[in-house]
């Protein structure tokens, strides 16, 4: 079993990116350019390494390869975007990494892309690549390729060397579990063995609503992997588990004025097995809720006057700072009610809701990581 702790170190200890790997301060997959450019790394990679894993680490500073982490990113449909856009698209995992010296809300992004010994290209246009394009790693930069290229294997045994050497031993698994139960010790730790071999940790703020069992603030670390596999601060969730998985059920609340409901988001199911291997399914269940059109015309037109007073600076009466906690939310809704505008009404409250208040925006994020799932999904 690997400990992506350790890969991450064993990378960075090649200071130069290759062809085998690469590191990024950050990505951001909110817009096309972005989107672009991490389909072309993607690409590069997998052509570089048809016969194993290459890696991109996020969170590093380029120069001296400081550690300053990202936000947690919890998007399970990246997968479908990569399939959208890559013929002979290779298998891809992003997964969250916590360092102990990071504070809580950041981890460090590990891609692990897994070899397919094929050819792969963009499917279709994006931002400024063309359909058909095939990249390759040129060192540290991801060349295009215009005439017919040849599958070399040159990484394997430089690539088994970096895995072998983050091979898990029992010391880093008990000390993991440690930390974990210190450190969430306000939120009542928990700990399961899965198969006599998989350590799972996890811990929430317990809420029971209408007889049903919620958690909030969830925190779920498979410690084997050092691997953050879920995280949570302002949704509800339900957790359940066997011998076999553990499930998690997301749930967001969603609603209009004063009248609110939880409805399922995402179904995350851990899948052990009895050969030290796991996988992790996931599964959207979430269905737009309906509301009346006359009512939703109402609150678009209140939200778009909001939104033009703050554009404008101006002060806001109490009940519109009441509205504007809900704005994002609204939009979310009139949007998934085929309001088509209402998305582009959401981008252009980014900048006033950020500058208004750090809560407000946290409310704006939150709001765009469900629309984020449901639109991938």
């Amino acid at each position: 079993m690997i400990n992506k702790r350790l890969l991450i170190k064993n990378l960075l200890a090649h200071n130069d990116e290759n062809s085998f790997y690469d590191k990024k301060r950050k990505i951001d997959i909110t817009h096309k350019e972005g989107k672009a450019k991490f389909l072309k790394h993607i690409c590069a990679l997998s052509n570089s390494n048809p016969k194993n894993n290459s890696y991109i680490v996020i969170g590093v500073e380029d120069e001296d390869n400081t550690i300053i982490g990202v936000n947690f990113f919890d998007d399970s449909k990246i997968q479908n975007l990569i399939n959208a856009y890559l013929a002979n698209p290779p298998i891809v995992q992003y997964e969250n990494i916590p360092f102990p010296h990071l504070s809580d809300d950041k981890v460090v992004g590990l891609v692990t892309i897994r070899a397919i010994d094929q050819i792969t290209s963009l499917r279709k246009n994006i931002w400024k690549y063309y359909g058909g394009s095939v990249f390759l790693r040129d060192g540290s930069m991801s060349m295009p390729k215009v005439f017919d290229i040849e599958i070399k294997d040159a990484n394997s045994k430089i690539v088994d060397a970096i895995e072998a050497h983050a091979q898990n031993n029992i010391e880093y698994t008990l000390d993991g579990v440690f930390d974990f139960m210190n450190q969430r010790k306000d939120y009542n730790p928990q700990y399961k063995v899965f198969k006599e071999y998989f350590v799972l940790c996890w811990s929430g703020q317990k809420k029971e609503i209408k007889s049903e069992v919620f958690y909030s603030r969830v925190d779920i670390e498979l410690i084997n992997e050092q691997v953050r596999l879920f995280f949570s601060t302002l949704d509800e969730v339900a957790i359940s588990f066997n011998e076999n998985k553990f499930k998690i059920i997301e749930y967001v609340n969603l609603g209009l004025q004063k009248s609110y409901k939880y409805y399922p988001l995402e179904e995350t199911i851990i899948h052990f097995e009895n050969n030290a291997n796991y996988n992790i399914e996931t599964r959207l269940l979430f269905e737009p809720p309906q509301f009346d059109k006359k009512v939703l015309h109402h609150i678009y037109n209140t939200n778009n006057a909001i939104l033009e007073k703050l554009k404008r600076g101006h002060d806001l009466s109490k009940n519109e700072e009441l509205d504007l906690r809900n704005l994002s939310g609204t939009y979310v809704i009139c949007y998934l009610n085929s309001f088509d505008d209402a998305i582009d009404k959401l981008y252009e409250a980014k900048p006033h809701i950020k500058a208004h208040s750090e809560e407000l925006y946290e409310l704006y994020k939150e709001s765009m990581r469900i629309l984020r799932k449901v639109k991938y999904s």
